[in-house]
């Protein structure tokens, strides 16, 4: 529980990071705001996340992980969707904002594996 805590925390301070490079992605509400996108990005990238990597992994494999990104920034878009607190500007920022929070919940999970 306390892994899924941690991780859960990470990934708000992800969101948080891209919130404060990005022009085109905005997070309103302060830290609980962050907290419930997580939370929203977290349960949609489980279950929608899972079957979409599986159904375009052949494409993954043909674009050595590009596509992955993709599925990345739709699953982004899909949260921005049903999330009235997060607001995506366009798709090429969905990208570049599933790339960071991708990139710094990395470093940050691997970090505190240590």
């Amino acid at each position: 529980m306390r892994r899924f805590l941690i991780r859960w925390a990470i990934l708000a301070g992800a969101f948080a990071l891209t919130d404060a490079i990005l022009k085109g992605i905005t997070v309103t509400g302060g830290f609980f705001a962050y907290v419930g996108v997580a939370a929203i990005f977290g349960i949609i990238n489980a279950i929608l996340g899972t079957v979409l990597r599986i159904l375009t992994l052949p494409l993954t494999i043909l674009t050595l992980g590009i596509s992955a990104l993709v599925v990345n920034a739709a699953l982004l878009g899909i949260t921005a969707g049903i999330s009235s607190a997060l607001t995506v500007s366009g798709f090429w920022v969905a990208v570049l904002a599933a790339l960071i929070i991708t990139i710094v919940s990395a470093i940050l999970n691997r970090a505190m594996r240590t």
